[in-house]
């Protein structure tokens, strides 16, 4: 099957749906899990006949785990780099899987909540992503895909220290848990960067909107895990739930002070940013990613009306560059994506 004729490019994941408990400030929840098969080196050693046996192997068990949601196999040598992009932008691979791409693989259900990535960093990432917030439940998702490819898979395990992984961070659980936010008040308040150095103390980290080497743009943050080693699984989900909490109370008390204290100020840039997308005619990724997301925060706050977050979620990923490329059904130079962008916002853009 080809990229095109699995993804309706205008169609979000399920995970953008903008429903869920805190959809207001947290976008999606996110669980990986790690996992390495015994028999095989780990992917820094291991050879291209050795991948296309893993991913054999792992095909076949999910075969016998016949999962009520049937994953589809995509052959990351088989895509071209506008392909891998675009599941890049769709948060279904890491950007270490687009690279180098020979022998590696993924299996994604049909609405984008699960992806197994095969021959990334370790032999298996297991990732399930939800609208909001809501990690039990995710857990519960990626727990019960791990528990049934393992009775076909012998994990590379030990009884001392938990799975084994290619990077000692891992070492543990295997568990990077995360959360997606929307943090424009505590940026606008600067009180992020105190925050994120607690958050930091805490052994969690912020990632930006594309996860590990990407920045924080439009105002997102991935608060995940650092280390999964010396705490249980459920340890680390109650961790991230409590810094959440937190994070969504201290958002919103931004998000306050700034009505009270600068609402002109706070309804001028809104609504200046909602003229710009509604009018520009040549507009780039970054500067798209800055006015969403003030227009978002006047969603949320009852400034904007007759705009879902549904629409408005989708606007952030099919802006992206590969996205227009998947849309325009060709390569297009910089500016045609910046003025084909710019149309899409226009277009949608409309209030109802």
């Amino acid at each position: 099957m080809k990229i095109d004729e699995f993804f309706s490019v205008l169609r979000s994941g399920e995970w953008l749906r903008g429903t869920g408990s805190y959809s207001d400030i947290v976008i999606s929840s996110r669980m990986r899990l790690a996992r390495n098969i015994k028999g095989f080196p780990f992917s820094a050693k291991i050879s291209q006949p050795q991948k296309k046996e893993i991913i054999s192997k792992v095909d076949s068990s999910l075969n016998q785990a016949k999962f009520s949601k049937p994953l589809f196999l995509f052959l990351m040598d088989d895509l071209n780099d506008l392909d891998r992009q675009f599941l890049m932008e769709r948060h279904l691979v890491s950007l270490e899987h687009t690279q180098d791409p020979q022998g590696k693989a993924i299996f994604i259900s049909k609405d984008e909540t699960i992806s197994i990535l095969v021959n990334e960093e370790d032999h298996l990432r297991i990732q399930v992503i939800k609208s909001g917030f809501d990690l039990p439940l995710v857990w519960d998702v990626v727990n019960n895909i791990d528990e049934k490819m393992s009775s076909a898979l012998d994990y590379c395990f030990s009884p001392d220290i938990g799975y084994l992984t290619s990077c000692p961070t891992n070492v543990g659980t295997g568990l990077r848990a995360s959360v997606m936010v929307h943090l424009p008040g505590l940026i606008m308040t600067k009180r992020i960067n105190r925050i994120l150095e607690l958050i930091a103390k805490l052994s969690f980290t912020a990632r930006g909107l594309f996860g590990e080497g990407t920045q924080a743009l439009g105002n997102f943050f991935q608060i995940s895990n650092q280390v999964t080693l010396g705490s249980s699984e459920l340890e680390i989900i109650e961790n991230l739930t409590s810094i959440i909490k937190q994070l969504r109370s201290q958002e919103e008390e931004a998000r306050a002070d700034l009505l009270l204290k600068h609402k002109l100020n706070l309804e001028n840039k809104i609504w200046r940013s909602f003229g710009i997308l509604q009018n520009a005619r040549i507009i780039d990724s970054a500067e798209t990613l800055q006015h969403l997301s003030l227009l978002r925060l006047g969603v949320d706050l009852g400034i904007i009306k007759g705009i879902s977050y549904d629409m408005l979620n989708a606007l952030f990923i099919i802006t992206q560059p590969a996205h227009l490329q998947k849309l325009h059904g060709k390569v297009l130079s910089v500016q045609m994506r910046d003025a084909l962008r710019a149309s899409i916002l226009r277009e949608k853009l409309v209030i109802t």
